[in-house]
């Protein structure tokens, strides 16, 4: 099942764009199978399984997890506010507290992080059918519910009632289910097959599904929003919500007899005994917290806070460590976005002019501390799917200077290009204060090589609005990574979304070999074919220069006192944070740390005595550029 994606708007990440993995067309071309989602009537009966199946699984990938990790304590952390509801679906249902409840669903097979291989997760087994729409799958013999109860092939038919249900007021999710799922098999309690309309390639991707507990939910009526919008879900994964005050605090707790402790690949995960969410809606506030042993950790990913406000006594005491863990994950694609139905864009030496423009270097090291590095592909993160060939354009004046002459500019009496009374002008929109700093500069640099940048800066929406509208010159963002394993081109680049309002091709770019590499991309049912054409597709996007890549931030920086330990290598390849302590359904592997519960005591005692110990900054490059 494809994902909406996330909103990013913040000033490490200059990301302002909505993106929504489910294309318009997709919906489109799938209306036919669309029925009314209250006359759907599934079959729980038990048919009989196929005899030519070849069941899968993966119990031989490295563990990630250290052998040295230990269970016990009560890891403490911050949320900004209290949820609406303890749903995680429907009305109000979008909150922080969502992650935490879907984070503790399983999925019933994962992707290891480290080799991309499938790993049995809720499942055990797994196997393809001919028709290259279905999938099955064998649920594990001790899998069950956090009330004791057993998960059964009846919990996923349940879940496809539910999920296509009016009355849990979800209609994106009405439609995901409707569309993107055909029918549930059951065979036995513990084996069912789950099938998609059309054949689609990495199938299990588009079949994954997390269960609801079909016991749980004794009617889904009317009354559904109100009747269960307290109520604690039961769940499958190794914590549960054991107490909350509303407005103040949710504590989770691990539990001590899950039914998948020992398995392989969760085995040493999921450490700690408690974990408690204090509400605290100031950052500054809740770094007051962590600073006094309050909170456990706290991100510092942000230049900021880790060259400035990460100083202090408990930091020279050694009594916080600081990381700074580099990763695989899958970049935004932050960058200046060209609207090509612009007449003075239509030139693609113009454009390729303004690439040799921009001064990432100077960025970088004024303004961003040299943390950041420069984003080279549209598609980055993508391990074999990325193309690791292609360098963005480098600040070079006399290559600006090249290709203004051969589209015949000249330079004008205040040094800007000019031709036949047309300044090389063009209005930059963007929709955060705090990227202001950065596009100073870049437009500074900008005049030195002959164009001048006019700035824009909108509030969120309007900036979105506009954008959306195609109404702007340049824009100045990103669009957050897709959950999708792969990458997804054919909202941002292909003639179908071009030139029209609402779509994400902002660029308005409209290429004849890009749309044939895009629709035989998305029409390939094989890897490697497929791996070629996305390859293709990024250096297209390269060549045609509609949008200019400027920063990733491959890694991600903690502080976190002394007593959280981990492992040898922090995390995984794709570990979004380290400390996240549980299964995140996005495939982010989680539960890794642990708390030492002798050091934790030996810490405060040394703080009241004034014992200090060595400062510990560490760098973990395992998976930098590997």
């Amino acid at each position: 099942m494809q994902k909406k994606k996330k909103i990013l708007f913040a000033p490490l990440i200059a990301i302002f764009f909505l993106l929504v993995s489910i294309s318009c067309s997709e919906l489109e071309n799938n209306k036919h199978s669309k029925t009314e989602v209250d006359s759907l009537k599934l079959d729980y009966s038990s048919h009989k399984l196929p005899t030519d199946i070849k069941w899968i699984t993966n119990n031989t990938d490295p563990i990630f997890a250290s052998p040295k990790a230990k269970k016990g304590g009560t890891y403490y952390s911050f949320i900004r506010s209290f949820p609406l509801t303890f749903r995680t679906v429907g009305p109000d249902s979008n909150t922080v507290t969502r992650s935490m409840f879907m984070n503790n669903q399983m999925h019933l097979i994962g992707y290891h992080p480290n080799t991309g291989r499938l790993i049995p997760l809720l499942a055990t087994h797994w196997a393809y059918d001919k028709d290259g729409k279905t999938m099955y799958f064998k649920i594990n013999k001790n899998a069950r519910w956090s009330d004791g109860v057993p998960v059964t092939a009846d919990d996923f038919i349940f879940t496809l009632e539910f999920m296509r249900s009016k009355y849990i007021k979800a209609p994106w999710y009405n439609d995901n289910f409707t569309i993107f799922f055909d029918k549930i098999i059951k065979y036995d309690e513990k084996t069912f097959s789950i099938s998609t309309p059309k054949t689609v390639p990495d199938l299990w991707f588009h079949l994954e599904m997390q269960p609801r507990p079909m016991h749980f939910y004794k009617q889904i009526d009317e009354n559904y929003v109100k009747d269960y919008n307290w109520k604690i879900e039961p769940n499958v994964g190794p914590y549960f919500l054991e107490k909350f005050s509303k407005g103040k605090y949710l504590i989770f707790k691990r539990k001590k007899d899950w039914w998948a402790k020992d398995l392989r690949y969760f085995k040493n995960r999921f450490n700690v005994d408690r974990i408690k969410y204090i509400v605290i809606r100031d950052m500054n506030v809740a770094y007051e917290y962590f600073k006094k042993g309050k909170i456990d950790t706290f991100e510092a990913t942000r230049p900021t806070m880790w060259h400035t406000k990460a100083k202090g006594k408990i930091f020279d005491n050694g009594y916080v460590h600081m990381i700074c863990f580099y990763n695989e994950i899958k970049q935004p694609t932050t960058g200046l976005y060209l609207n090509l139905d612009k007449e003075i864009f239509k030139d693609i030496n113009i454009r390729r002019a303004l690439a040799h423009a921009i001064n990432f270097t100077k960025l970088n090291k004024q303004v961003l501390r040299g943390d950041f590095e420069r984003l080279h592909s549209i598609f980055t993160g993508f391990g074999e799917w990325t193309n690791k060939k292609i360098r963005a354009r480098k600040f070079n004046i006399m290559k600006v200077e090249m290709y203004m002459k051969k589209s015949g500019w000249q330079r004008g009496n205040d040094g800007i290009w000019i031709r036949e009374g047309l300044r090389f002008s063009v209005l930059i929109t963007y929709g955060n204060p705090d990227l202001t700093p950065r596009i100073v500069i870049l437009k500074e640099e900008a005049k030195k090589a002959g164009i001048e940048f006019r700035l824009e800066l909108l509030d969120y929406s309007a900036a979105y609005k506009k954008q959306m509208e195609k109404k702007h010159e340049v824009m100045f963002g990103g669009f957050a990574s897709s959950p999708n394993l792969r990458p997804e081109p054919w909202q941002a680049f292909h003639s179908d979304n071009a030139h029209k309002s609402q779509t994400n091709n902002i660029t308005n770019t409209d290429d004849p070999e890009m749309d044939r590499l895009i629709d035989a991309y998305r029409t390939s049912m094989k890897a490697k074919e497929r791996i070629k054409y996305i390859h293709k597709i990024q250096k297209r996007v390269h060549d045609i220069c509609a949008w200019i890549p400027l920063y990733q931030v491959p890694y991600v920086r903690h502080l976190y006192w002394r007593w959280i330990k981990l492992p040898k290598v922090p995390g995984a390849s794709k570990s979004v944070q380290l400390f996240e302590p549980y299964e995140p359904w996005d495939n982010k592997y989680g539960g890794l740390f642990w708390i030492d519960e002798k050091v934790k005591k030996e810490t405060l005692n040394a703080m009241n005595k004034g014992i200090s110990f060595q400062p510990v900054t560490i760098i973990d490059r395992t998976y930098k550029n590997r």
